[in-house]
């Protein structure tokens, strides 16, 4: 008895699994576009008792093209592009009702642009209907085929209906999963984008910290000034990499992303000090080219470095808008309230950038507030 109970309840399991393999197969089926459509030209063979079943998909509001098709002998069908008002499937799209014929070649209802194709495929009677979507046009059309000349009565045209209708589902369903898809690859770019910016960006950054402060205090030794400068160099061209390698994974260009691009500054210069960090675009600015955007995201980095190295910060404000002559006009202010050492004004890197400016037409400014904080200003012309 306990051997007979045993082997029950494993035909029971065995049967369970394979309900649950049949449940995937279907779920996989409207999951998939192509998946979707090709099961119903398969479909419409088993519902309507057609000999041959095809299906058309929209590439355009006025043309269709068949792509899948199910019991065809020959592949003159495939990829056969339908305009609008030709043929039978034509009809269909233009009318957004089912279209039936008992000899299509000898059918003076539809034109005959495909008659060769039709011929060829040994086509006699043939039924097509729209495949309507939630917004109430046509978005595929199903066909189905007989090899000899006869009628495809109601009963037929109902099932065609049927088939169609469960099509559409399918393919609102197969479009969110394709939706979600994009979302979830979305989402882990964008997690893998800041993992990168936090990492490999703040490593950059503090390495180039470290660079010119060695500069400061080795101006003596100009062999030990040459490495300083061509690491700093290899430093500026992998930080430039880096940026171009978060752009292309944003999807964007450089010049659409560089609000984007500040307002990430600010949240990794506010991740790293603790010290409040805020992006205000006061306007949109017109597009740039490369190099004034590149200038524009140096200075930024720029303001926030002597504002960890030289500040003591409540808060920093990085702004950017228009100004009144055509121009851009970015800003990067702190409220610090104690001294800053040094003359910020005489730094290297912000005299750098002024020559940049310079030669863009511009002109970069680092100048020290009455309350201690520190004001770097750079304006390029449009």
């Amino acid at each position: 008895m306990s051997t007979e109970r045993a082997a029950n309840q494993v035909a029971e399991r065995l049967s369970a699994l394979d309900e649950l393999l049949r449940e995937r197969d279907g779920l996989l089926t409207v999951m998939d576009r192509v998946v979707a459509l090709q099961g119903t030209a398969r479909l419409i063979r088993v519902e309507v008792g057609a000999d041959s079943g095809f299906v058309a998909d929209l590439e355009a509001p006025d043309q269709a093209v068949v792509r899948w098709m199910s019991g065809t002998r020959t592949d003159q069908l495939q990829n056969l592009v339908v305009p609008v008002g030709q043929g039978i499937g034509g009809r269909v799209l233009a009318q957004g009702r089912a279209v039936r014929v008992s000899d299509y070649i000898g059918s003076p209802a539809i034109t005959h642009h495909f008659d060769a194709q039709v011929r060829h495929e040994g086509i006699g009677a043939m039924l097509a209907v729209p495949v309507v979507g939630r917004s109430g046009r046509t978005i595929a059309i199903a066909y189905a085929a007989m090899r000899n000349a006869t009628s495809f009565g109601d009963f037929a045209v109902g099932k065609m209906h049927d088939v169609a209708e469960q099509a559409s589902t399918a393919l609102r369903i197969a479009d969110a999963a394709e939706a979600c898809k994009a979302d979830a690859v979305a989402a882990e770019r964008q997690r893998v984008q800041s993992a990168l910016h936090d990492s490999v960006g703040a490593l950059l950054f503090l390495i180039g910290v470290q660079v010119r402060d060695l500069h400061q205090s080795v101006q003596d030794n100009p062999t030990l000034v040459d490495r300083l400068r061509r690491l700093e160099s290899d430093v500026s061209a992998a930080s430039a990499a880096l940026r171009e390698s978060l752009l292309v994974m944003t999807d964007t260009t450089p010049e659409r992303a560089l609000p984007v691009e500040i307002a990430e500054y600010a949240r990794s210069f506010e991740a790293r000090t603790g010290v409040p960090a805020r992006f205000v675009q006061l306007a949109t600015v017109a597009p740039l080219d490369a190099e004034r955007t590149a200038l524009l995201v140096a200075v930024v980095r720029e303001g926030l470095l002597n504002v960890e190295k030289h500040g003591n910060p409540q808060s920093v404000i990085v702004s950017l808008g228009p100004s009144d002559d055509g121009g851009v006009h970015l800003v990067v202010a702190d409220d610090s309230s104690t001294e800053v050492t040094g003359s910020p004004s005489s730094g290297l890197g912000v005299r750098t950038l002024a020559e940049r400016a310079v030669r863009l037409g511009g002109h970069v400014s680092l100048v020290r507030d009455e309350d201690g904080g520190c004001t770097l200003r750079c304006w390029l012309p449009g």
